[in-house]
């Protein structure tokens, strides 16, 4: 299925060809995004933001900022993206992948507020740029009270809750504990079958860390970037490269990490079935981590979902596709319609 977006300055065909860069260019965002004035990045990202050019996630570090709330008796600030125009209609939230962050909405963001949605894009608790010095678990539980707090804080209605990859377990989660705080879910090449135990492990010290270092590492995200992208050139990967890791350089992450791992992660197959919301299930066509079959059985299993494939399209589609993702949320948001 190809789908068309309603921007006169750039085709479908030159938004999922072109170069990220030169996306932006054509959406209007290229003076935005063009300048490297790292001194005008919030101070709490690492310092390492300045030493490169992502030109193609400038705009959000420079949007992002904490929001301050209480987590089992411990003051914490998230970091988080906040919108710019606020709406009569539910807000969309968007989540993020496994040990990943607000910057892989760089491009769907604009689109859809630009399509006068209220959007907000929110770190998952242990990933992201939150500031973590006084570290509270980092486990299911807490992700997920986590995102209550975020939500009976600043958001107080119902939502859209938007959630990529292992994001999408996070939605599923999130939506059966809490289901008067979602309105719809949006789930993206969604890792909902994963063989997580969901129960505490306790790996040794030294190869917990060990792992968590590698995952961290340069050579291991190039690799990942090649499997999660369609037709990736080496500098977009060394750029997406450093995008991806830039949270990882925060002084808490290993920690969270390692915490994360040993309480067994995410398993929400048992959760799926009691799914009441709409959904929007999205797969990407050339998705090579996330089997089409899984997508399919997620359909089924979901009592109220519609599915859309995305052409052309790997793991991420909001960043391969970012104006069929955009289009796709906004009709399902706005008239339950793709």
């Amino acid at each position: 299925m190809t789908l068309k977006w309603c921007l006169p300055s750039l085709s479908l065909h030159q938004l999922t060809r072109t170069p990220m860069a030169a996306k932006c260019e054509g959406l209007g965002l290229g003076g935005v995004l063009s300048h490297g004035n790292s001194g005008a990045f919030p101070s709490f990202l690492p310092k390492e933001v300045g030493y490169y050019q992502a030109q193609a996630c400038t705009m959000i570090l420079y949007t992002c900022s904490f929001l301050q709330m209480t987590l089992s008796e411990t003051r914490i600030m998230s970091s988080c993206v906040k919108p710019v125009i606020r709406s009569e209609k539910n807000p969309v939230v968007l989540l993020h992948c496994f040990d990943s962050s607000c910057l892989e909405w760089s491009y769907a963001f604009p689109l859809l507020e630009e399509a006068g949605l209220e959007t907000w894009a929110v770190d998952v608790l242990g990933w992201g740029f939150s500031d973590l010095d006084s570290l509270p678990p980092c486990n299911v539980q807490t992700k997920r009270s986590h995102l209550y707090q975020f939500w009976k804080t600043y958001i107080k209605r119902p939502m859209v809750l938007v959630g990529p990859s292992l994001g999408a377990a996070v939605a599923v989660d999130f939506a059966v504990n809490h289901p008067e705080a979602v309105e719809k879910l949006v789930l993206i090449n969604a890792c909902v079958y994963s063989k997580c135990t969901g129960h505490p492990t306790k790996l040794p010290k030294v190869v917990a860390y060990a792992g968590v270092s590698l995952l961290k590492s340069i050579p291991l995200r190039l690799i990942a970037n090649k499997l999660t992208f369609n037709g990736l050139s080496l500098a977009r990967n060394l750029e997406w490269t450093n995008v991806g890791r830039l949270h990882c350089l925060l002084p808490w992450w290993e920690d969270a990490t390692v915490n994360f791992m040993n309480s067994g992660g995410y398993n929400v197959i048992s959760q799926i079935k009691q799914v009441k919301h709409r959904a929007l299930i999205i797969a990407g066509e050339d998705d090579r981590i996330i089997r089409y079959k899984d997508a399919v059985r997620l359909h089924c299993e979901l009592p109220n979902a519609i599915m859309r494939i995305i052409t052309d399209s790997g793991h991420l589609p909001h960043v391969d596709n970012p104006a069929s993702v955009s289009k796709l949320i906004t009709d399902f948001v706005l008239h339950d319609s793709c």
